[in-house]
């Protein structure tokens, strides 16, 4: 039975258990962390039949039968402007959540990325006893690093999905597992490439470019401007090319539409994977995005653009030679980046007709993002995440000391 909160937040979701079911408190606050969060409590679910789950997420969670005290549309924000005006609704979640964690006491925390929000939490549950377990790492090896002082303190074991984290941790003394990426298994594309662009209305023998704008409302309403005018020039030099929007869930399709007009584009909901890897090329928002159409071998040109203030403030603080996620986990530029100033419509257009007009350009690209499709691990990275979960909550009802971390 829900209570009310100090945000007047609903709980999304309701689950009848015991009182000595295991509880999970989960904490992400974007769609990324939803989708990772939701396969891992998937996973969970045969090891521990009666686990109790709360805590912030979205669908994917939701779905997997996980309470929710606010769902991530209410948290996923961008940029330091961005953030200072949601901050007093972001505070009332994180005392809602505090308020759940006192009166359900649960043996584990998972907390899944967003780290400005669950660093901070983490201290409060380690205050609170909850051993903490983060789940895909804080950005900490691209910029403030000294975070890594923080997760020492709070977390009882880190799981990465990247392959170079580990060693970074457990140079730190930070108890380490790496479990490979989720989106190893997840993006899949579409079985019949030519039939799905025909179901679109689209012609298979014209080439296509998929078009990834962000899947937050902040980053795409940065990103929508230049990417209308990169698309109009390649319309003007290239008549017959089709242009395939990917809408995020929670996104203003009729407001993407308007912002791109005149520009022919045919919008996409809950077909991202099958769009990306049926498409001849894409352009792609920097994030996790990236590594999805890496994973697929559709060679891309990356793209992103903050508030003039937030990248100015943010960017001496970035050590990294590399935004792109595909990039970094390559260890060289397999895919061109256009950020901040850099992407500009010319830009756009120059760099997507350099793909389409040079199939050994694309080829050489494809070979590169091979590289990083097995640097993502093999398959089976939440079934191995929540192996080492489900051996912590169990570590943890039987009151083993946990202070030195997991394996």
């Amino acid at each position: 039975m829900s209570r009310p909160h100090g945000t007047g937040l609903p709980l999304y979701s309701a689950r009848v258990v015991s009182a000595s079911s295991p509880r999970l408190l989960l904490s992400c606050g974007e769609p990324s962390g939803d989708l990772y969060a939701g396969e891992l409590v998937r996973h969970l679910r045969p090891r521990l039949p009666e686990l109790s789950a709360f805590g912030l997420g979205g669908d994917r969670l939701e779905a997997e039968g996980t309470r929710l005290l606010a769902h991530v549309r209410e948290l996923a924000v961008v940029g330091l402007l961005e953030v200072l005006r949601h901050l007093r609704r972001v505070r009332g979640i994180f005392h809602d959540v505090l308020r759940e964690v006192d009166e359900r006491r649960p043996d584990l925390a998972v907390l899944v990325d967003y780290p400005d929000f669950n660093l901070r939490l983490a201290r409060a549950l380690r205050a609170r006893g909850v051993p903490v377990v983060y789940y895909v790492s804080p950005q900490i090896w691209a910029w403030r690093r000294g975070r890594i002082s923080t997760i020492r303190e709070t977390v009882r074991h880190m799981i990465v999905i990247f392959p170079f984290e580990e060693a970074l941790y457990r140079n730190a003394g930070v108890p380490v597992t790496f479990t490979g990426h989720p989106l190893v298994d997840l993006v899949q594309p579409a079985r019949d490439p030519v039939g799905f662009l025909r179901s679109l209305g689209l012609d298979p023998a014209r080439p296509v470019v998929a078009v990834l704008p962000g899947s937050r409302p902040q980053e795409v309403a940065h990103n929508l401007a230049p990417l209308a005018g990169g698309l109009a020039r390649l319309r003007d030099r290239r008549p017959e090319l089709q242009c395939a929007v990917a809408v995020a869930p929670g996104l203003d399709a009729a407001g993407i539409a308007g912002a791109l007009s005149p520009v022919p584009a045919t919008l996409v909901s809950g077909k991202t994977h099958e769009l990306v890897g049926a498409a001849t090329c894409g352009i792609v928002a920097s994030g996790t995005a990236t590594v999805e159409a890496a994973l697929l071998g559709t060679p891309m040109v990356v793209v992103y653009r903050l508030s003039p203030l937030t990248y100015a403030l943010g960017r001496p603080f970035v050590r990294v030679p590399h935004y792109a996620m595909a990039n970094l986990i390559a260890g060289r530029r397999v895919v061109t980046e256009l950020i901040q100033s850099a992407f500009t419509p010319e830009a756009v257009a120059s760099e997507t007709l350099a793909l389409l007009d040079d199939p050994e350009r694309r080829a050489e690209v494809r070979r590169g993002l091979g590289v990083i499709r097995e640097r993502l691990g093999p398959p089976g990275a939440s079934e191995r995440a929540a192996a080492l979960v489900a051996a912590l909550v169990d570590r943890k009802a039987k009151n083993i000391d946990m202070e030195g971390g997991y394996m």
